[in-house]
């Protein structure tokens, strides 16, 4: 007999698919306000596991944590000219405070350039106070026309980086290094996803950058999410809040600046880049709970085995979960972890413990296979290793296999339909670029014929990724 779907199958339906498990898996709900949301405690243990393993690399990168205020005065966005006009459609604006109307209206922060900057001015005075490295862990608002879960919501939680350099080189070598030390590593060995590191054009870059580093992952219906974004913003906020230095020549000098910054929108990615019609499917090395120890029936003998299990596991480093809630039936708890990803799943029964065996289900590749429990604490790992292997294999497959060589802008948009284009920046061009636009269609990024990051937008053989975009 043919198994009833928990979900909608992606398809026929995708986006209904990512709402349903969004809410099935208990990922998150939408917020008292529209745009907003209320993550959960299990998609919220995967921000932190995303938080823990990114901030590790952010430090290893030399930046230090600290955090600004939510408000901004709102004069310190016209500072920056091109700064305030990138983000005015979507600034929410506080007037009245405390009974009263506010002397100057404050902006609650859609980015923290500016105030971060405003500091900046005040801690940098000689060369010696250079490079200055800040990370800050904070949540911001845009306001959102279009929202959906994870993806785009009016509030979202982020990491924003935000440095200051001596030369234009060290600036850009910052920039580099955080896309390909920290978001690049982080995203293919972490988040087991393909993705793919480019340049982005002078109409996507960020509002008062002079260059914007991208990293481009395709989801399971072929179109792109742009996953974190590193830009080089070189003396334009320097000059707008004079942060200058004294030179090691006795010159007072403007500095160079870098900012880059990750979202919560990484679960939504996770959800799409490798969930399947059961539901989620979490990357080992990130799943808050690797293996969960369940528990088919209440008895007592069962119960103490899954508990000791549990502890081998653990023992072995293995982040388990215990499930001995045998008063909810084992197919609605076997569902439930099918939905949330857990990569391993071991079941326990009367009948197991007298083989003194265990039944080890695997989430990601699929299949169910009695194994002596003795042998648990070496197979486990073994299989998650396994695991974290695939998802980012199918990822890249998966790309591969739907992107196609063009050499029109025609077939470009036709392509987009499905998956991704490549085309040669030099046939497509900004006039392109704009034609693409009309039709919803976006250059996510430039690359160099041989798939490295382009120097320059200009750079012989550039070749722009063209796709449809969340």
């Amino acid at each position: 007999m043919a198994k009833t779907p928990v979900l909608t199958l992606r398809s026929d339906d995708f986006p209904r698919w990512y709402q349903e498990l969004i809410n099935k898996a208990e990922l998150a709900d939408n917020g008292p306000v529209r745009g907003t949301m209320v993550i959960r405690p299990y998609g919220y243990s995967l921000w932190e596991r995303m938080q823990q393993e990114m901030d590790a690399r952010i430090k290893r990168a030399g930046a230090s944590n600290a955090y600004f205020p939510l408000l901004i005065p709102q004069s310190y966005l016209t500072k920056e000219a091109e700064h305030v006009e990138g983000f005015a459609p979507e600034l929410a604006v506080v007037t009245h405070g405390g009974g009263k109307e506010l002397d100057e209206p404050v902006v609650i922060r859609p980015t923290s350039e500016t105030i971060i900057n405003d500091y900046f001015a005040k801690w940098v005075q000689s060369y010696r106070d250079l490079p200055l490295l800040i990370n800050q862990w904070a949540n911001v608002v845009r306001w959102e026309l279009r929202p959906r879960v994870f993806l785009r919501t009016t509030e979202f939680l982020w990491q924003e980086g935000h440095t200051a350099h001596a030369t234009y080189e060290e600036a850009r070598d910052y920039a580099a290094l955080i896309h390909r030390d920290v978001y690049a590593e982080f995203m293919e060995n972490v988040l087991a996803m393909d993705v793919v590191p480019g340049r982005k054009t002078v109409r996507e870059r960020f509002a008062g950058a002079i260059n914007t580093l991208t990293l481009e992952g395709m989801m399971g219906d072929g179109k792109a999410l742009q996953l974190g974004t590193s830009h080089e913003l070189g003396q334009n906020f320097a000059k707008a809040f004079d942060i200058r230095y004294l030179s090691k020549d006795g010159r007072q000098e403007y500095v160079w600046q870098t900012s880059w910054g990750s979202t919560t929108r990484m679960v939504g990615a996770l959800v799409m880049m490798h969930g399947d019609d059961d539901g989620l499917r979490v990357p080992p090395i990130l799943a808050p709970i690797q293996a969960v120890v369940v528990a088919i029936k209440a008895d007592d003998a069962v119960v103490a085995k899954v508990r000791e299990i549990g502890e081998r596991l653990t023992a072995a480093g293995v982040r388990v979960r215990v499930d001995d809630r045998t008063d909810t039936p084992f197919g609605r708890r076997a569902v439930d972890w099918e939905l949330k990803g857990v990569p391993v799943r071991i079941e326990v029964g009367p009948r197991d413990l007298d083989n003194g065996t265990a039944v080890l289900v695997r989430r990601h590749v699929g299949g169910k296979e009695p194994v002596a429990i003795e042998a648990l604490s070496a197979l486990v790992p073994r299989a998650l290793a396994d695991d974290q292997a695939l998802l980012l294999a199918q990822s890249r497959e998966r790309r591969r296999d739907r992107t196609v060589e063009v050499t029109t802008i025609e077939d470009a948009a036709a392509a987009a339909g499905t998956g991704w284009a490549r085309i040669p920046w030099a046939t497509l061009g900004p006039e392109g670029e704009a034609r693409l636009a009309e039709q919803g269609v976006s250059v996510r990024c430039l690359i160099a014929e041989d798939g490295s990051v382009p120097a320059s937008d200009e750079q012989p053989g550039n070749i722009a990724i063209v796709a449809r975009a969340y």
